[in-house]
């Protein structure tokens, strides 16, 4: 048998019994076990073994041992924790976790907002906008208003309160909910705008009017309607362009009911059901009537297509509303500014041109009319109106109505090839 040594595990053995030393006894044991080396002249003593075999450890080894398991315990409980920990998150990420999900959310927020914010101009403006639902014998329709006065009255387009005729109906609903029926105390065609009134109706909140004049392009602009119907509805956008000479209408034939408008272009989107509605600057004042627009399919028109909006809206400066509907108010019509003319409106060149033969077969220049006595004569070629270029008779009309009964035009115009300018004083005439 080979001896077992301190750092080399022996063969599994059962020990035989110890034998106790007296006190006299100084004989080495006869147990061969006992002797480190046999070999050796003097014989060591040898640490007892454990009872499966292995040697035992001294203290310090004993200490460092405890230390190694303890770390590689340690390195366990850690491995097997982070398995675990990764499963457990794997799962709770896939199963939304081991309870019901609540999502996070922000708080309350104070409901004010910044006056010429979009939110700020609309909160002001909305109680004073109102929805017309028109009905007539042959036709109805849906557009918007605002209110003028405390007395009741309303401004909107004459093509909305038009179906409704001489017997219909007109209703209209505040932004409260609240409806009332309504009259029409003046309408013109020729502007494309009329007012209405509401009786035994309290609290009514009128729109503050602006200045079109100090609109300029590029300025910020609210539109409010009820687009097919969608009251209370709220666009913004700019403004795109100035003086647009805008005409539509004329469904009659006769073009008596022609509108022409030199009108605010804005790219706020207005659809069907827009028209008569406020175009609002950044301090909730009215700059214009929203009352065209340019669809796709069906060109410049007035609320005449179901087409939607392409950012391509057109609105009555409010300069000449004011005035066209205090003379509604006042009269019960208003009053169109004339030179006393009658157009080639089939002149195909540039500019408009005075026709030859008036509307009655005598002289297309109305005798002592402003055109005669501003020395304006038949087949001459109006080009300019105040510096600023018109290139057909539309645009003359146009340029012609944005101007007040009584104010001086400067006009250039071609004769025989020649160049001429005249100072002319607009006379008035009875719209429709």
């Amino acid at each position: 048998p080979i001896p077992a040594t301190l750092d080399q595990p022996g063969p599994t053995a059962t020990a035989a019994p110890a034998q106790t030393p007296t006190s006299t006894d100084t004989t080495p044991s006869a147990n061969p076990w006992q002797n480190y080396d046999p070999w050796a002249p003097t014989a060591l003593p040898v640490s007892p073994l454990q009872q499966n075999g292995a040697a035992v450890a001294s203290k310090d080894q004993r200490r460092k041992r405890a230390k190694k398991v303890l770390f590689v315990g340690a390195l366990v409980l850690a491995l097997v924790s982070g398995g675990v920990g990764g499963a457990v998150g794997a799962y709770l990420e896939r199963n939304g976790g081991m309870g019901g999900i609540e999502l996070p959310q922000a708080g309350a927020e104070p409901v004010g907002r910044a006056p010429d914010s979009v939110a700020g101009i609309a909160a002001r403006a909305l109680p004073s906008v109102v929805t017309l639902h028109v009905s007539g014998r042959e036709a109805q329709g849906t557009g918007t208003g605002f209110v003028l006065d405390d007395r009741g009255h309303i401004l909107t387009n004459n093509h909305v309160v038009e179906p409704a005729g001489d017997d219909g109906e007109i209703s209209v609903t505040f932004h409260s909910g609240d409806t009332a029926k309504a009259t029409v105390v003046g309408r013109d065609s020729g502007y494309d705008l009329a007012v209405v009134k509401v009786s035994g109706v309290s609290g009514l909140q009128p729109l503050p009017l602006g200045n079109s004049d100090n609109v300029q392009v590029g300025d910020p602009v609210v539109a409010i309607g009820a687009p097919f119907d969608l009251e209370g509805t709220v666009t913004s956008g700019i403004i795109s362009a100035k003086e647009r000479p805008i005409t539509a209408g004329g469904e009659s034939g006769d073009g008596s009911d022609v509108s022409y408008v030199d009108a605010l272009q804005t790219d706020a989107p207005i659809n069907p059901g827009n028209s008569g509605g406020p175009l609002l600057d950044a301090r909730a004042r009215v700059v214009g009537i929203n009352s065209a627009i340019r669809s796709a399919d069906t060109g410049s028109d007035l609320e005449g297509a179901q087409a939607g909006s392409i950012g391509l809206g057109f609105a009555i400066p409010v300069n000449q509303a004011k005035r066209v509907a205090e003379e509604l108010i006042n009269t019960g019509h208003a009053t169109h500014p004339v030179i006393g003319v009658t157009l080639d409106m089939d002149y195909a060149g540039d500019g408009a041109r005075v026709g030859t033969k008036g509307s009655d077969g005598g002289s297309a220049v109305t005798g002592g009319g402003p055109g005669d006595k501003a020395g304006i004569k038949p087949g001459d070629v109006i080009t300019e109106v105040d510096g600023q270029r018109v290139h057909s008779g539309e645009e003359l009309i146009v340029k012609t109505r944005a101007h007040r009964p009584g104010d001086r035009l400067k006009l250039t115009l071609k004769r025989g090839g020649e160049e001429v300018t005249i100072s002319l004083t607009l006379g008035s005439s009875s719209g429709g």
